[in-house]
């Protein structure tokens, strides 16, 4: 019995009264007595009742339910954006569920899974590093269930879109290092078939075309970008004959295990190569030397993703199409890259 689930037929028992009546006083129903609804949440107290959610949004079909789907809450930028999210839509009666899938499409799939069972109101997500197949975003169109992307996302879903100009980031970067006298600028960039890397990767490529620097394959490096990933990249540079005087990074976490490969070689940064990073993650202006990055403005992505999902909402006839709020990027520029 101590693990058995109280229901409103244990309360409606205990108080030898109807199950609609122990319903209507649990929801302060006028019809129901003050004294009938003090004696329902006594016992439903006692009892420790405690309401089927899922049930009650499945009668309303309505749960106040926004589900969250990020590659992982221990960077600033996606805790950023959650913690945005959810100050927005908390205010108009709708709490989140933040599911991660650690860059694996497999939990991706499985966390949406989840969330449409729950049957949330919507879902806000940003794609796994993993994912090329889009079945999974695909189902929750199917569903009539309003879908939001946010820093990446793919153009063939046709659902609103939030982030930033990537291609053009890169082209500041490269702008910026190339005004410090850097001429040979390598880019440790992440997979080709997620969008934003990809827009990187040839914002990267023009820029470097434009200022007529040269081009070689050894200098463009694909990774998953985390940090121990940046260590190797970062090695894998330094032992080419013909190192580079630059390494634009397109992660923190990755920038920050290149600057630790490049301090334990000796390297004078910045002087012998230059270094910056994307995502003006907080510890970027704590390391020494202080690390170069691109701000993504997150809270504003945050406040976006919750005002675009509410407008779906409001708008009953609002159809699911490729809409982007493409924000323009800023570069920090610190220590890393500031050659003297």
């Amino acid at each position: 019995m101590a693990n058995k689930k109280t229901t409103i037929k244990d309360i409606a028992n205990a108080l030898s009264i109807s199950t609609a009546a122990v319903s209507k006083a649990l929801h302060d129903d006028s019809r129901i007595s003050t004294k009938t609804k003090e004696a329902v949440k006594k016992v439903a107290k006692e009892l420790n009742y405690q309401p089927n959610h899922l049930a009650s949004a499945l009668r309303r079909g309505k749960s106040n339910l926004v589900g969250v789907v990020v590659p992982r809450t221990n960077s600033n930028f996606f805790s950023s954006v959650i913690q945005n999210i959810e100050e927005v839509l908390n205010k108009k009666g709708y709490n989140i569920i933040i599911t991660q899938s650690n860059e694996s499409y497999q939990k991706e799939c499985r966390n949406i899974d989840t969330l449409l069972f729950t049957q949330v109101d919507g879902i806000i997500a940003s794609m796994a590093n993993e994912t090329t197949n889009l079945d999974c975003f695909e189902k929750i169109k199917s569903k009539g269930i309003p879908l939001i992307l946010f820093d990446r996302g793919e153009n063939d879903l046709n659902v609103d879109y939030i982030g930033i100009n990537d291609y053009d980031s890169s082209h500041m970067i490269i702008e910026h290092l190339t005004q410090q006298g850097c001429k040979r600028i390598a880019h440790i960039g992440g997979y080709r078939h997620t969008r934003i890397f990809n827009n990187r990767i040839r914002g990267y490529i023009d820029a470097i075309k434009k200022h007529k620097l040269p081009t070689d394959d050894a200098l463009l490096i694909e990774s998953s970008l985390t940090t121990e990933d940046g260590r190797l990249k970062m090695q894998q540079l330094l032992d080419l004959e013909d190192r580079p005087d630059a390494v634009y990074v397109a992660s923190d976490y990755a920038a920050l295990g290149a600057l630790q490969v490049l301090q334990e070689n000796n390297i004078d940064i910045p002087n012998d190569i230059a270094l910056v990073g994307f995502g003006d993650e907080p510890f970027t202006g704590m390391v020494t030397p202080t690390l170069s990055s691109i701000n993504q403005h997150s809270a504003e992505i945050g406040k976006l993703a919750a005002e675009t999902f509410l407008k779906h909402v409001d708008t009953t006839d609002l159809k699911q199409t490729l809409h982007k709020q493409i924000l323009q990027a800023e570069l920090i520029i610190r220590d890393s890259s500031k050659i003297k």
